[in-house]
């Protein structure tokens, strides 16, 4: 599907978020900049969550107050090191009771989850437009 504002790939992580039950795990596809962090803020609003940031820094953040507990990975600074560093996050104890989203996490995801939906964004013709791909949960 074609996106062409970061408001509508904000309405799309809304429209994933709300079907979205306890233990679904979505690893993000996409270059710098494509639009990862603006779906997975949608997808916190459709929980009631509003504060989604990028957790580049830090890996990984945990919010609460939603329908569900969000957790947001970016394991981007993990790609090509170890897996001990992804595995220290501890998300296999997590996942059951929330919704996982993962930038960055081929590789991983599959460690801790044998199912799971894949979002892929890639740029298209203009600067705003972005090509999305969702596999794995019906829109």
């Amino acid at each position: 599907m074609n996106i062409n504002s970061p408001e509508e790939m904000f309405e799309l992580g809304k429209k994933i978020g709300s079907k979205l039950v306890a233990g679904d795990v979505i690893l993000l596809r996409g270059e710098l900049g494509a639009g990862k962090t603006a779906l997975t803020h949608g997808i916190g609003s459709a929980l009631g969550i509003d504060d989604v940031s990028s957790p580049t820094f830090v890996i990984s953040k945990i919010y609460q107050g939603g329908r569900l507990p969000l957790i947001h990975v970016d394991a981007y600074r993990l790609m090509g090191s170890e897996l001990a560093g992804f595995d220290d996050l501890d998300l296999e104890s997590r996942i059951p009771a929330s919704i996982t989203v993962v930038e960055w996490g081929d590789g991983f995801v599959q460690r801790v989850a044998d199912k799971f939906i894949t979002v892929a964004i890639s740029f298209g013709n203009s600067d705003s437009e972005r090509i999305v791909d969702v596999e794995g949960i019906d829109l």
